[in-house]
């Protein structure tokens, strides 16, 4: 017998007891978490592949338009049928992770609970449910930690004894998606307080923790976006565009003076700013405000647009500091060089460079400023993962951005011009702030949050946040 087959077997024979078997190997909590860190809309049209008896599916049928379930055992697909017989939209496929029967492209997320160590092979599974996504969908998938309970092999057809987080990390990033997150589900398989299961004839326990896994397959071309600000630098004109039902536009769009103010810039430090920066600032905030800035530090500054922030950073660390100032657009570069010129900036010097690879030796600068720009990089796992390399033990991340209280549709989140009107490419606050944690950052504490619109139904925020690197 294959190992397919051996799997599917397994689960014809329990299917009948699967129900009451499922609360001993993983409790009903764990489905919350996933539905959390999906941020699903009413719209969607998803899949939960192996979805077994309807754990995960019944969650879904309440919170978007569409479910498929996709299950290779004939016995746990009647029971998931029964379970969920009071929905109208799901629809039901015998058939397993191999081969799954969409078109490329074609779903807003995928789910895969408990599914993945049932596998042959799990790379390969992996590859084909991010087939079938969508640009901008999400796959969600949970599992196993690494453990060493062999019986499980032979008891539940177990085929992997869980997995290393960083080898699903690299398998998720390998297929193209971004924004990786792995995580703890802060729940356990097989308890000792609840195991009744199987392991219990024989006297046998197992405490193994699930993890959670997301990752969002790539949006759009990030080069028409660097374009897109090559333009502004030339035409010296605003970025924005309409973002909302109302037609109010984003973050950089109102009357310079007003807008820098209400951001926190202390008018104090206004009166020596030049207008060549005031003009068509393109920030959401002043991270520099809480950066804490001391003579002699180095500051760089992600994404600096024409100068505004390395220009206030430069009076405060003094001519024993030093700010370096990162943007990926030649014509920005240049625009910020000739005003470092213009008003004798010496301690100041701009590279071109993106927040995902940052031009920088590790743990050379003592202090980041960003200010509106992660939002605009495809992958902030990533861009966060860099700021802390560059850090020194003890620096510090200071961060306005652009942040939402749920996903956006995904006709918006594929938007070219809401991605530079600095909308489209913002995520959920709470899986910002995931991520952020995830690379590492500590006492990461948000210092303003102001509402800055809606868009269908989604809350916009204008962020200011400080994160330290231990």
């Amino acid at each position: 017998m294959s190992t397919s087959e051996n799997v599917r077997a397994y689960f014809n024979q329990n299917a009948f007891r699967w129900d009451t078997l499922r609360t001993e190997y993983f409790p009903d909590t764990l489905r919350e978490v996933i539905l959390s860190k999906a941020y699903l809309r009413p719209e969607m049209v998803v899949a939960d592949i192996g979805g077994g008896t309807g754990f995960v599916t019944l969650g879904l049928a309440t919170r978007v338009n569409q479910v498929h379930l996709v299950e290779p055992s004939s016995a746990m697909l009647e029971i998931a049928k029964k379970n969920l017989s009071a929905f109208t939209n799901i629809i039901y496929h015998q058939t397993g992770v191999e081969n799954l029967p969409f078109p490329e492209e074609s779903l807003d997320a995928m789910f895969a609970n408990m599914v993945l160590h049932h596998l042959p092979d799990p790379e390969q599974g992996i590859k084909e449910m991010v087939r079938v996504l969508r640009p901008g969908g999400r796959l969600i998938l949970t599992d196993l930690d690494n453990h060493s309970y062999t019986w499980f092999k032979e008891e539940m057809a177990d085929v992997w004894l869980g997995f290393d987080r960083q080898e699903i990390r690299k398998w998720f990033e390998q297929t193209g998606l971004v924004n990786v997150l792995v995580t703890d589900t802060k729940d356990s398989c097989c308890t000792k307080e609840t195991c009744q299961c199987s392991c219990e004839s024989s006297s046998k326990e197992a405490q193994i923790s699930i993890f959670l896994a997301t990752g969002t397959r790539k949006y759009i071309s990030m080069e028409k976006v660097t374009e897109a600000y090559s333009d502004i630098a030339i035409m010296e004109r605003p970025c924005c565009a309409p973002s909302s039902e109302t037609g109010n536009s984003s973050c950089c769009c109102t009357k310079p003076q007003a807008f820098l103010i209400s951001a926190d810039y202390a008018e104090e430090d206004l009166i020596q700013v030049p207008e060549d920066l005031w003009q068509n600032s393109l920030g959401c905030g002043n991270p520099t405000a809480f950066a804490r800035l001391q003579p002699g530090m180095t500051v760089l500054d992600i994404g600096s647009g024409r100068g505004l922030d390395v220009f206030l950073a430069a009076q405060k660390v003094g001519k024993e500091g030093r700010i370096i100032g990162i943007d990926p657009s030649p014509e920005m570069l240049k625009k910020a060089q000739q005003i470092a010129e213009k008003y004798q900036l010496a301690n100041v010097e701009f590279r071109q460079g993106e927040a995902e690879e940052i031009p920088l030796p590790d743990e050379t600068v003592d202090v980041i400023l960003s200010n509106c720009v992660v939002n605009l990089s495809e992958d902030k796992s990533k861009a966060f993962q860099e700021a802390f390399r560059v850090l020194k033990s003890g620096g510090r991340l200071n961060i306005s951005d652009i942040v939402l209280s749920t996903s956006l549709p995904m006709e918006i989140q594929l938007d070219e011009t809401g991605w530079v009107s600095c909308i489209s490419g913002s995520l959920p606050e709470q899986e910002y702030l995931d991520l952020l944690q995830q690379a590492g950052f500590s006492e990461i504490a948000i210092e303003k949050k102001v509402p800055a619109g809606q868009i269908a139904g989604t809350e916009i925020f204008s962020l200011t946040l400080t994160a330290t690197k231990p």
